[in-house]
């Protein structure tokens, strides 16, 4: 299996986006594992009750480090992209692009879906 990193939007400014991120980011796990990838999603798992704080920012900043660190071992990066790439995002492309870590660009949904706004 090859050992894949995700990036998908997490954090979120209110309740229903972060709900949405939260399930997406669950999507794409799934969506690696029937590709026969072994994926790694630092920010969900970061991010659980008890773990770290992704509100404070010296806590975030140790969790994008720790997965940072895993990235190390993986082989690619997949950016699901159907809506947007955040702030976090960007930092974790970078991050793989500068150890010249493949990223590849990933859709779950169909653009029809996300340009009228039906995608969940």
């Amino acid at each position: 299996m090859r050992l894949i990193i995700i990036e998908s939007p997490y954090a979120a400014d209110d309740a229903a986006t972060a709900l949405r991120n939260s399930e997406y980011a669950r999507e794409a796990i799934a969506d690696c594992l029937r590709r026969g990838e072994a994926p790694f999603a630092s920010h969900i798992l970061y991010a659980e009750t008890g773990v770290l704080d992704d509100g404070d920012p010296e806590q975030r900043s140790l969790g994008i480090e720790a997965g940072l660190a895993w990235g190390r071992a993986a082989a690619a990066t997949a950016a699901y992209v159907d809506h947007g790439v955040s702030p976090g995002m960007r930092q974790g492309i970078l991050a793989a692009e500068a150890l010249g870590r493949p990223v590849e660009i990933r859709f779950l949904y169909p653009q029809d879906e996300i340009a009228h706004g039906s995608a969940t």
